[in-house]
């Protein structure tokens, strides 16, 4: 049921029973980086519950959805506790995080204490540790670019 949608979109609002949701998606997933975000919400539009994704947009359409009525379940620590993640400090930054498995190393030090953000221009060689989340700001097409691609 929910194979073309894996496919072709990055976000799933499912109208659904969870346990439904969660039998159908089971074969398709692989991972937190390409599963697209999926969001469960109950028929009667009472609950919003991100189930994939959470960092990579279902806790925002989560959020959307309480417009309408429903109650955002999120379960992700650092939304629970109103921290940021690695995940949305990139997003907002217009980056992708280099060192993905970083993640979760820094998640979790941002659910306790104040982890510094820090911008180096280059050129410059950066030597990190395994649990140093590495930004890359995302290429912006230029005008020139785009104007030569037909």
């Amino acid at each position: 049921m929910f194979e073309t949608a894996f496919e072709k979109y990055g976000a799933i609002v499912a109208v659904f029973a969870t346990g439904i949701v969660v039998r159908d998606i089971a074969p398709l997933l692989n991972n937190k980086w390409s599963d697209p975000a999926v969001v469960v919400v109950d028929s009667n539009l009472n609950f919003a519950i991100p189930l994939l994704g959470g960092h990579h947009g279902a806790n925002e359409i989560a959020r959307k959805l309480s417009e309408l009525g429903a109650v955002p379940v999120l379960t992700t620590a650092t939304e629970v506790h109103g921290k940021p993640s690695v995940e949305g400090i990139a997003d907002r930054l217009g980056c992708e995080i280099f060192n993905k498995a970083s993640t979760v190393a820094v998640n979790c030090a941002l659910l306790d204490q104040e982890v510094e953000v820090l911008e180096v221009k280059g050129p410059r060689i950066v030597v990190v540790d395994e649990d140093v989340s590495v930004l890359i700001r995302k290429r912006q097409e230029s005008a020139w670019q785009e104007s030569n691609t037909d």
